[in-house]
Protein backbone atom coordinates (compact mmCIF):
# COMPACT_ATOMS: atom_id res chain seq x y z
CA UNK A 1 0.00 0.00 0.00
CA UNK A 2 1.36 3.42 -0.96
CA UNK A 3 1.50 5.70 2.03
CA UNK A 4 -0.20 9.10 1.61
CA UNK A 5 1.93 12.21 1.82
CA UNK A 6 -0.07 13.42 4.83
CA UNK A 7 -1.23 11.62 7.99
CA UNK A 8 -4.70 10.11 8.03
CA UNK A 9 -5.78 12.65 10.68
CA UNK A 10 -4.31 15.90 11.96
CA UNK A 11 -6.43 16.04 15.12
CA UNK A 12 -9.62 15.05 16.90
CA UNK A 13 -12.26 15.93 19.48
CA UNK A 14 -13.63 12.85 21.23
CA UNK A 15 -15.80 11.79 24.12
CA UNK A 16 -16.04 8.42 25.88
CA UNK A 17 -19.14 7.57 27.93
CA UNK A 18 -20.76 4.39 29.26
CA UNK A 19 -23.79 5.12 27.06
CA UNK A 20 -24.36 6.97 23.81
CA UNK A 21 -24.18 10.68 23.21
CA UNK A 22 -22.87 13.27 20.78
CA UNK A 23 -19.76 15.35 20.37
CA UNK A 24 -20.51 19.07 20.06
CA UNK A 25 -19.65 20.74 16.81
CA UNK A 26 -15.98 21.70 16.94
CA UNK A 27 -14.28 24.81 15.61
CA UNK A 28 -10.69 23.69 15.02
CA UNK A 29 -7.86 26.01 14.11
CA UNK A 30 -6.69 23.09 11.99
CA UNK A 31 -8.03 23.46 8.45
CA UNK A 32 -9.47 20.34 6.90
CA UNK A 33 -12.44 18.05 6.47
CA UNK A 34 -14.36 16.66 9.43
CA UNK A 35 -15.43 13.02 9.78
CA UNK A 36 -17.73 11.75 12.50
CA UNK A 37 -16.81 8.55 14.35
CA UNK A 38 -19.39 6.70 16.45
CA UNK A 39 -18.14 3.47 18.01
CA UNK A 40 -20.22 1.35 20.37
CA UNK A 41 -18.19 -1.04 22.54
CA UNK A 42 -19.57 -3.49 25.13
CA UNK A 43 -18.70 -1.18 28.05
CA UNK A 44 -18.59 2.31 26.58
CA UNK A 45 -19.14 4.43 23.48
CA UNK A 46 -16.47 6.51 21.75
CA UNK A 47 -17.80 9.41 19.73
CA UNK A 48 -15.45 11.73 17.89
CA UNK A 49 -14.82 14.24 15.15
CA UNK A 50 -11.63 13.64 13.15
CA UNK A 51 -10.07 16.56 11.28
CA UNK A 52 -8.03 15.55 8.25
CA UNK A 53 -6.73 16.79 4.92
CA UNK A 54 -9.35 17.03 2.17
CA UNK A 55 -9.18 14.05 -0.15
CA UNK A 56 -7.50 11.79 2.41
CA UNK A 57 -9.74 9.15 3.98
CA UNK A 58 -9.24 9.07 7.76
CA UNK A 59 -9.78 5.31 7.96
CA UNK A 60 -6.16 4.68 8.99
CA UNK A 61 -6.62 7.05 11.96
CA UNK A 62 -9.13 4.74 13.64
CA UNK A 63 -9.27 1.06 14.54
CA UNK A 64 -11.41 -1.21 16.65
CA UNK A 65 -12.06 -4.80 17.57
CA UNK A 66 -14.50 -6.42 19.96
CA UNK A 67 -13.73 -4.39 23.07
CA UNK A 68 -11.15 -1.70 22.14
CA UNK A 69 -11.26 1.38 19.92
CA UNK A 70 -8.35 3.60 18.92
CA UNK A 71 -8.21 7.16 17.60
CA UNK A 72 -4.88 8.50 16.35
CA UNK A 73 -3.79 11.94 15.20
CA UNK A 74 -0.38 12.03 13.54
CA UNK A 75 2.01 9.31 12.46
CA UNK A 76 4.64 6.74 13.48
CA UNK A 77 8.23 6.80 12.21
CA UNK A 78 9.52 3.36 13.24
CA UNK A 79 6.85 1.24 11.57
CA UNK A 80 9.21 -1.47 10.34
CA UNK A 81 10.54 -2.05 13.85
CA UNK A 82 7.02 -2.09 15.28
CA UNK A 83 5.85 -4.60 12.67
CA UNK A 84 8.77 -6.85 13.57
CA UNK A 85 7.51 -7.45 17.12
CA UNK A 86 4.05 -8.56 15.99
CA UNK A 87 3.22 -12.22 15.28
CA UNK A 88 3.97 -13.44 11.75
CA UNK A 89 1.13 -12.76 9.37
CA UNK A 90 0.03 -9.58 11.10
CA UNK A 91 -0.55 -6.93 8.48
CA UNK A 92 -1.99 -3.82 10.15
CA UNK A 93 -3.48 -1.34 7.72
CA UNK A 94 -2.40 2.05 9.01
CA UNK A 95 -0.92 3.35 12.25
CA UNK A 96 -4.12 3.09 14.31
CA UNK A 97 -4.50 -0.59 13.44
CA UNK A 98 -0.81 -1.08 14.21
CA UNK A 99 -1.30 0.55 17.61
CA UNK A 100 -4.32 -1.64 18.34
CA UNK A 101 -2.29 -4.80 17.73
CA UNK A 102 0.59 -3.48 19.86
CA UNK A 103 -1.82 -2.70 22.70
CA UNK A 104 -3.13 -6.26 22.69
CA UNK A 105 0.43 -7.56 22.86
CA UNK A 106 2.00 -5.10 25.32
CA UNK A 107 -0.85 -3.24 27.00
CA UNK A 108 -0.33 0.46 27.60
CA UNK A 109 3.43 -0.14 27.60
CA UNK A 110 3.16 -0.37 23.80
CA UNK A 111 3.62 3.39 23.79
CA UNK A 112 7.18 2.92 25.06
CA UNK A 113 8.00 1.31 21.71
CA UNK A 114 6.72 4.04 19.43
CA UNK A 115 8.83 6.76 17.82
CA UNK A 116 6.33 9.17 16.32
CA UNK A 117 4.49 12.46 16.25
CA UNK A 118 1.05 11.66 17.58
CA UNK A 119 -1.73 11.91 20.12
CA UNK A 120 -3.99 8.93 20.79
CA UNK A 121 -7.19 8.08 22.63
CA UNK A 122 -8.00 4.46 23.43
CA UNK A 123 -11.30 3.16 24.84
CA UNK A 124 -11.07 -0.32 26.33
CA UNK A 125 -13.25 -1.96 28.97
CA UNK A 126 -14.16 0.73 31.50
CA UNK A 127 -10.89 2.58 30.91
CA UNK A 128 -9.73 5.40 28.66
CA UNK A 129 -6.07 5.84 27.72
CA UNK A 130 -4.79 9.22 26.55
CA UNK A 131 -1.28 9.09 25.10
CA UNK A 132 1.19 11.56 23.65
CA UNK A 133 4.43 11.00 21.82
CA UNK A 134 7.72 11.36 23.69
CA UNK A 135 7.83 15.14 23.14
CA UNK A 136 4.12 15.86 23.34
CA UNK A 137 4.57 17.36 19.89
CA UNK A 138 0.87 16.84 19.15
CA UNK A 139 -0.70 18.48 22.22
CA UNK A 140 -3.54 16.58 23.87
CA UNK A 141 -6.05 18.13 26.26
CA UNK A 142 -8.70 16.53 28.42
CA UNK A 143 -11.65 17.24 30.69
CA UNK A 144 -12.53 14.34 32.99
CA UNK A 145 -15.63 13.72 35.08
CA UNK A 146 -17.23 10.54 36.44
CA UNK A 147 -18.90 8.84 33.51
CA UNK A 148 -17.28 10.94 30.79
CA UNK A 149 -13.83 11.62 29.39
CA UNK A 150 -13.42 14.27 26.70
CA UNK A 151 -10.16 14.77 24.86
CA UNK A 152 -8.98 16.97 22.03
CA UNK A 153 -5.85 18.00 20.19
CA UNK A 154 -6.97 21.63 20.58
CA UNK A 155 -7.96 23.05 23.96
CA UNK A 156 -10.31 25.57 22.35
CA UNK A 157 -12.69 22.80 21.33
CA UNK A 158 -13.07 21.76 24.98
CA UNK A 159 -13.45 25.38 26.07
CA UNK A 160 -16.31 25.73 23.60
CA UNK A 161 -18.29 23.09 25.50
CA UNK A 162 -18.59 25.47 28.46
CA UNK A 163 -18.77 22.52 30.83
CA UNK A 164 -17.74 23.55 34.37
CA UNK A 165 -17.02 19.98 35.39
CA UNK A 166 -13.55 18.50 35.36
CA UNK A 167 -11.55 16.53 37.89
CA UNK A 168 -8.05 17.78 38.69
CA UNK A 169 -5.39 15.53 37.19
CA UNK A 170 -2.23 15.10 39.22
CA UNK A 171 0.97 15.71 37.24
CA UNK A 172 -1.01 17.28 34.40
CA UNK A 173 -0.87 20.97 33.53
CA UNK A 174 -4.06 22.98 33.96
CA UNK A 175 -4.81 25.10 30.91
CA UNK A 176 -4.97 28.77 31.98
CA UNK A 177 -8.48 30.14 32.14
CA UNK A 178 -10.19 26.92 31.00
CA UNK A 179 -12.00 25.36 33.94
CA UNK A 180 -11.35 21.65 34.29
CA UNK A 181 -9.18 21.40 31.16
CA UNK A 182 -5.73 19.81 31.51
CA UNK A 183 -2.90 19.12 29.10
CA UNK A 184 -1.64 15.54 29.02
CA UNK A 185 2.08 15.41 29.83
CA UNK A 186 4.56 14.66 27.07
CA UNK A 187 5.83 11.10 26.91
CA UNK A 188 3.02 9.63 28.96
CA UNK A 189 -0.15 7.58 29.04
CA UNK A 190 -2.96 8.90 31.22
CA UNK A 191 -5.05 5.93 32.33
CA UNK A 192 -8.55 7.01 33.40
CA UNK A 193 -11.24 4.98 35.15
CA UNK A 194 -14.38 5.96 33.26
CA UNK A 195 -16.73 5.35 36.20
CA UNK A 196 -14.85 7.26 38.90
CA UNK A 197 -12.90 9.74 36.79
CA UNK A 198 -9.70 8.93 38.69
CA UNK A 199 -6.49 8.90 36.68
CA UNK A 200 -2.99 7.45 36.80
CA UNK A 201 -0.18 8.82 34.64
CA UNK A 202 2.40 6.37 33.31
CA UNK A 203 5.64 7.81 31.93
CA UNK A 204 6.71 6.30 28.61
CA UNK A 205 9.74 8.53 27.94
CA UNK A 206 11.99 10.90 29.86
CA UNK A 207 15.02 12.90 28.66
CA UNK A 208 18.39 11.23 29.04
CA UNK A 209 20.28 12.21 32.20
CA UNK A 210 23.45 10.21 31.62
CA UNK A 211 26.09 11.57 29.26
CA UNK A 212 28.12 9.65 26.66
CA UNK A 213 31.81 10.25 26.01
CA UNK A 214 32.60 9.47 22.36
CA UNK A 215 35.52 10.09 20.03
CA UNK A 216 34.88 12.94 17.59
CA UNK A 217 34.61 10.77 14.50
CA UNK A 218 32.27 8.30 16.22
CA UNK A 219 30.03 11.06 17.54
CA UNK A 220 29.76 12.87 14.21
CA UNK A 221 29.01 9.61 12.37
CA UNK A 222 26.29 8.74 14.89
CA UNK A 223 24.68 12.18 14.58
CA UNK A 224 24.74 12.06 10.79
CA UNK A 225 23.25 8.56 10.67
CA UNK A 226 20.51 9.39 13.18
CA UNK A 227 19.52 12.58 11.36
CA UNK A 228 19.56 10.85 7.97
CA UNK A 229 17.28 8.12 9.31
CA UNK A 230 14.90 10.56 11.00
CA UNK A 231 14.53 12.68 7.88
CA UNK A 232 14.08 9.66 5.61
CA UNK A 233 11.31 8.36 7.89
CA UNK A 234 9.47 11.66 7.41
CA UNK A 235 9.67 11.65 3.60
CA UNK A 236 6.69 9.91 2.02
CA UNK A 237 7.60 7.71 -0.96
CA UNK A 238 7.08 9.55 -4.24
CA UNK A 239 6.45 12.88 -2.52
CA UNK A 240 8.57 16.01 -2.80
CA UNK A 241 8.89 17.44 0.71
CA UNK A 242 9.14 21.11 1.52
CA UNK A 243 11.81 22.36 3.93
CA UNK A 244 11.64 25.70 5.72
CA UNK A 245 15.14 27.04 5.12
CA UNK A 246 16.85 29.89 6.96
CA UNK A 247 20.37 29.08 5.81
CA UNK A 248 21.48 28.19 9.34
CA UNK A 249 23.04 24.85 10.18
CA UNK A 250 19.82 23.35 11.61
CA UNK A 251 17.44 23.85 8.68
CA UNK A 252 20.21 23.41 6.12
CA UNK A 253 21.12 20.04 7.60
CA UNK A 254 17.51 18.87 7.31
CA UNK A 255 17.41 20.14 3.72
CA UNK A 256 20.56 18.22 2.79
CA UNK A 257 19.23 14.99 4.31
CA UNK A 258 15.78 15.44 2.76
CA UNK A 259 17.23 16.09 -0.69
CA UNK A 260 19.22 12.88 -0.44
CA UNK A 261 16.20 10.89 0.81
CA UNK A 262 13.65 12.21 -1.70
CA UNK A 263 15.82 12.91 -4.74
CA UNK A 264 14.18 16.32 -5.16
CA UNK A 265 13.29 19.08 -2.76
CA UNK A 266 11.36 22.31 -2.45
CA UNK A 267 12.58 24.97 -0.03
CA UNK A 268 11.08 28.21 1.23
CA UNK A 269 12.47 31.16 3.18
CA UNK A 270 10.62 33.95 4.94
CA UNK A 271 11.71 37.49 5.77
CA UNK A 272 10.24 40.88 6.52
CA UNK A 273 10.88 44.42 5.36
CA UNK A 274 12.99 44.71 8.51
CA UNK A 275 15.26 41.69 8.13
CA UNK A 276 15.75 38.46 6.22
CA UNK A 277 18.20 35.60 5.71
CA UNK A 278 17.63 35.18 1.99
CA UNK A 279 21.30 35.40 0.99
CA UNK A 280 22.30 32.72 3.50
CA UNK A 281 19.49 30.43 2.34
CA UNK A 282 20.42 30.90 -1.32
CA UNK A 283 23.90 29.53 -0.63
CA UNK A 284 22.28 26.24 0.41
CA UNK A 285 19.77 26.34 -2.43
CA UNK A 286 22.55 26.73 -4.99
CA UNK A 287 24.59 23.97 -3.37
CA UNK A 288 21.73 21.43 -3.27
CA UNK A 289 19.86 22.53 -6.38
CA UNK A 290 16.44 22.86 -4.73
CA UNK A 291 13.35 24.62 -6.08
CA UNK A 292 13.21 27.67 -3.89
CA UNK A 293 10.77 30.42 -2.97
CA UNK A 294 11.31 33.60 -0.95
CA UNK A 295 8.39 35.20 0.88
CA UNK A 296 8.60 38.73 2.27
CA UNK A 297 5.96 39.76 4.81
CA UNK A 298 5.77 43.41 5.93
CA UNK A 299 6.43 43.75 9.67
CA UNK A 300 3.00 45.29 10.26
CA UNK A 301 1.34 42.30 8.58
CA UNK A 302 3.52 39.92 10.61
CA UNK A 303 2.47 41.48 13.91
CA UNK A 304 -1.16 41.47 12.80
CA UNK A 305 -0.93 37.67 12.82
CA UNK A 306 -0.14 37.45 16.53
CA UNK A 307 -3.75 36.35 17.24
CA UNK A 308 -3.28 33.44 14.81
CA UNK A 309 -0.01 32.38 16.48
CA UNK A 310 -1.66 32.29 19.92
CA UNK A 311 -4.82 30.62 18.55
CA UNK A 312 -2.77 27.89 16.90
CA UNK A 313 -0.17 27.23 19.59
CA UNK A 314 -2.48 27.76 22.59
CA UNK A 315 0.54 29.06 24.50
CA UNK A 316 0.69 32.00 26.91
CA UNK A 317 4.48 32.27 26.85
CA UNK A 318 5.46 35.48 24.99
CA UNK A 319 8.95 34.20 24.16
CA UNK A 320 7.50 31.09 22.54
CA UNK A 321 4.98 33.17 20.60
CA UNK A 322 7.83 35.31 19.23
CA UNK A 323 9.63 32.17 18.06
CA UNK A 324 6.50 30.80 16.42
CA UNK A 325 5.07 33.94 14.82
CA UNK A 326 7.40 33.91 11.76
CA UNK A 327 6.55 30.26 11.13
CA UNK A 328 2.81 30.87 11.42
CA UNK A 329 3.08 33.80 9.00
CA UNK A 330 5.10 31.68 6.59
CA UNK A 331 2.68 28.75 6.69
CA UNK A 332 -0.28 31.04 6.13
CA UNK A 333 1.47 32.57 3.11
CA UNK A 334 1.90 29.18 1.43
CA UNK A 335 -0.78 28.65 -1.17
CA UNK A 336 -1.95 25.44 -2.82
CA UNK A 337 -2.93 22.10 -1.35
CA UNK A 338 -1.55 20.66 1.88
CA UNK A 339 2.17 19.91 1.93
CA UNK A 340 4.47 17.82 4.09
CA UNK A 341 6.88 20.34 5.61
CA UNK A 342 10.14 19.56 7.39
CA UNK A 343 11.84 22.10 9.65
CA UNK A 344 15.09 22.48 11.53
CA UNK A 345 13.20 23.64 14.59
CA UNK A 346 14.27 22.44 18.02
CA UNK A 347 17.96 21.59 17.54
CA UNK A 348 19.05 24.33 19.93
CA UNK A 349 17.43 22.66 22.94
CA UNK A 350 19.38 19.36 23.10
CA UNK A 351 22.55 21.01 21.72
CA UNK A 352 22.39 24.19 23.86
CA UNK A 353 22.72 26.22 20.68
CA UNK A 354 21.61 29.48 22.26
CA UNK A 355 24.25 29.24 25.00
CA UNK A 356 27.54 30.44 23.54
CA UNK A 357 30.10 29.90 26.23
CA UNK A 358 32.95 27.49 26.91
CA UNK A 359 32.09 26.61 30.52
CA UNK A 360 30.83 23.08 30.04
CA UNK A 361 29.03 22.70 33.39
CA UNK A 362 26.92 25.75 32.54
CA UNK A 363 26.27 24.39 29.06
CA UNK A 364 25.00 21.06 30.35
CA UNK A 365 22.95 22.80 33.04
CA UNK A 366 21.20 24.67 30.23
CA UNK A 367 20.45 21.40 28.42
CA UNK A 368 19.05 19.81 31.58
CA UNK A 369 16.86 22.83 32.28
CA UNK A 370 15.55 23.15 28.73
CA UNK A 371 14.76 19.44 28.51
CA UNK A 372 12.94 19.60 31.86
CA UNK A 373 10.80 22.60 30.89
CA UNK A 374 9.90 22.10 27.20
CA UNK A 375 6.65 20.28 27.97
CA UNK A 376 3.50 22.32 27.49
CA UNK A 377 5.15 25.10 25.49
CA UNK A 378 3.61 23.68 22.30
CA UNK A 379 6.55 24.87 20.21
CA UNK A 380 6.11 21.99 17.79
CA UNK A 381 2.33 21.78 17.60
CA UNK A 382 1.23 20.69 14.11
CA UNK A 383 -1.63 23.19 14.35
CA UNK A 384 0.88 25.95 13.49
CA UNK A 385 1.06 24.66 9.92
CA UNK A 386 -2.35 22.97 9.89
CA UNK A 387 -3.88 26.46 10.04
CA UNK A 388 -3.28 26.34 6.30
CA UNK A 389 -3.79 22.61 5.83
CA UNK A 390 -0.08 21.63 5.96
CA UNK A 391 1.60 18.95 8.09
CA UNK A 392 4.91 19.95 9.68
CA UNK A 393 7.43 17.65 11.32
CA UNK A 394 10.74 18.25 13.08
CA UNK A 395 13.54 15.67 12.67
CA UNK A 396 15.71 17.05 15.50
CA UNK A 397 12.94 16.02 17.89
CA UNK A 398 12.72 12.50 16.54
CA UNK A 399 12.95 10.28 19.61
CA UNK A 400 16.16 8.54 18.53
CA UNK A 401 17.84 11.79 17.45
CA UNK A 402 16.84 13.46 20.69
CA UNK A 403 18.10 10.56 22.80
CA UNK A 404 21.46 10.81 21.06
CA UNK A 405 21.86 14.59 21.07
CA UNK A 406 20.84 15.06 24.69
CA UNK A 407 23.14 12.28 25.88
CA UNK A 408 26.33 13.63 24.27
CA UNK A 409 28.74 15.19 26.74
CA UNK A 410 28.87 18.97 26.61
CA UNK A 411 32.35 19.10 25.11
CA UNK A 412 30.96 17.66 21.87
CA UNK A 413 28.37 20.41 21.71
CA UNK A 414 30.75 23.29 22.35
CA UNK A 415 34.13 22.41 20.85
CA UNK A 416 36.93 24.22 19.04
CA UNK A 417 35.17 27.49 19.87
CA UNK A 418 31.97 26.56 17.99
CA UNK A 419 28.42 26.08 19.20
CA UNK A 420 26.70 22.85 18.12
CA UNK A 421 30.07 21.58 16.95
CA UNK A 422 29.05 17.92 16.60
CA UNK A 423 26.19 18.81 14.26
CA UNK A 424 28.34 21.12 12.17
CA UNK A 425 31.03 18.46 11.87
CA UNK A 426 28.46 15.78 10.99
CA UNK A 427 27.22 17.86 8.04
CA UNK A 428 30.56 19.22 6.87
CA UNK A 429 30.59 17.24 3.61
CA UNK A 430 26.94 17.99 2.77
CA UNK A 431 26.79 21.79 2.94
CA UNK A 432 28.79 24.87 1.90
CA UNK A 433 31.57 25.96 4.23
CA UNK A 434 29.86 29.30 4.85
CA UNK A 435 26.79 27.45 6.14
CA UNK A 436 28.82 25.16 8.39
CA UNK A 437 30.59 28.09 10.02
CA UNK A 438 27.69 30.56 10.12
CA UNK A 439 26.91 31.78 13.67
CA UNK A 440 23.60 30.89 15.25
CA UNK A 441 20.65 33.23 14.65
CA UNK A 442 17.12 32.47 15.89
CA UNK A 443 14.21 32.66 13.45
CA UNK A 444 12.67 35.45 15.52
CA UNK A 445 15.96 37.34 15.23
CA UNK A 446 16.56 36.70 11.55
CA UNK A 447 13.07 37.88 10.65
CA UNK A 448 13.13 40.93 12.91
CA UNK A 449 10.12 39.65 14.87
CA UNK A 450 11.41 40.46 18.36
CA UNK A 451 12.49 43.99 17.49
CA UNK A 452 9.26 44.69 15.60
CA UNK A 453 7.08 43.51 18.49
CA UNK A 454 9.09 45.60 20.96
CA UNK A 455 8.87 48.65 18.70
CA UNK A 456 5.08 48.28 18.45
CA UNK A 457 4.76 48.41 22.24
CA UNK A 458 7.08 51.40 22.52
CA UNK A 459 4.99 53.21 19.90
CA UNK A 460 2.01 52.67 22.19
CA UNK A 461 3.80 54.40 25.06
CA UNK A 462 5.33 51.40 26.82
CA UNK A 463 8.67 52.24 28.43
CA UNK A 464 11.51 49.96 27.36
CA UNK A 465 11.98 48.36 30.83
CA UNK A 466 8.29 47.37 30.80
CA UNK A 467 8.26 45.80 27.31
CA UNK A 468 8.74 42.22 28.49
CA UNK A 469 5.88 42.42 31.00
CA UNK A 470 3.49 44.08 28.55
CA UNK A 471 4.28 41.39 25.97
CA UNK A 472 3.13 38.87 28.54
CA UNK A 473 -0.12 40.80 29.04
CA UNK A 474 -0.69 41.01 25.28
CA UNK A 475 -0.23 37.28 24.74
CA UNK A 476 -2.46 36.36 27.67
CA UNK A 477 -5.25 38.66 26.43
CA UNK A 478 -4.97 37.15 22.95
CA UNK A 479 -5.21 33.69 24.51
CA UNK A 480 -8.30 34.63 26.53
CA UNK A 481 -9.99 36.08 23.45
CA UNK A 482 -9.23 33.35 20.93
CA UNK A 483 -8.70 30.10 22.86
CA UNK A 484 -10.88 30.76 25.89
CA UNK A 485 -13.35 33.17 24.39
CA UNK A 486 -13.98 31.57 21.03
CA UNK A 487 -13.14 34.65 18.95
CA UNK A 488 -11.71 33.95 15.51
CA UNK A 489 -8.29 35.61 15.07
CA UNK A 490 -9.59 37.55 12.08
CA UNK A 491 -11.89 39.37 14.52
CA UNK A 492 -9.07 40.34 16.89
CA UNK A 493 -6.88 43.41 16.33
CA UNK A 494 -3.28 43.17 17.53
CA UNK A 495 -3.10 46.96 17.81
CA UNK A 496 -6.21 47.11 19.98
CA UNK A 497 -4.96 44.38 22.28
CA UNK A 498 -1.58 46.11 22.56
CA UNK A 499 -3.32 49.38 23.42
CA UNK A 500 -5.47 47.65 26.04
CA UNK A 501 -2.50 45.86 27.62
CA UNK A 502 -0.42 49.05 27.68
CA UNK A 503 -3.24 50.94 29.41
CA UNK A 504 -3.77 48.16 31.96
CA UNK A 505 -0.08 48.08 32.74
CA UNK A 506 0.05 51.84 33.13
CA UNK A 507 -2.91 51.80 35.54
CA UNK A 508 -1.30 49.03 37.55
CA UNK A 509 2.04 50.82 37.72
CA UNK A 510 0.49 54.14 38.74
Amino acid sequence: MTEPALPAAFGFLASARPGGGRVPDAVFATRGSHTRVDTALPDQSLIATLVHAPGIAPDAAQARDTDTAVLLAGEFYNRAALHSVLPPGSEPDGDAQLLLQLLHRYGLHAFRLINGRFAAMVSTGRRVLLATDHAGSVPLYTRVAPGEVSASTEAKTLAAQRDPRGFPLADARRVPGLTGVYQAPAGSVTEIDLDSGTATIHRTWTPQLGRRIMPEDEATAAVRAALDQAVAARVAPGDTPLVVLSGGIDSSGVAACAHRAAGSLDTVSMGTDTSDEFAQARAVVDHLGTRHREITIPSADLLAQLPYAVWASESVDPDIIEYLLPLVALYRALDGSGRRILTGYGADIPLAGMHREDRLPNLDTAVVYDMATFDGLNEMSPVLSALSGHWSTHPYWDRDVLDLLVSLEAGLKRRHGRDKWVLRAALADALPEETITRPKLGVHEGSGTTSSFSRLLIEHGVAEPAVKEVKRLVVRELFDLTVGGGRHPSEVSTAEVVRSAAERFARGAA
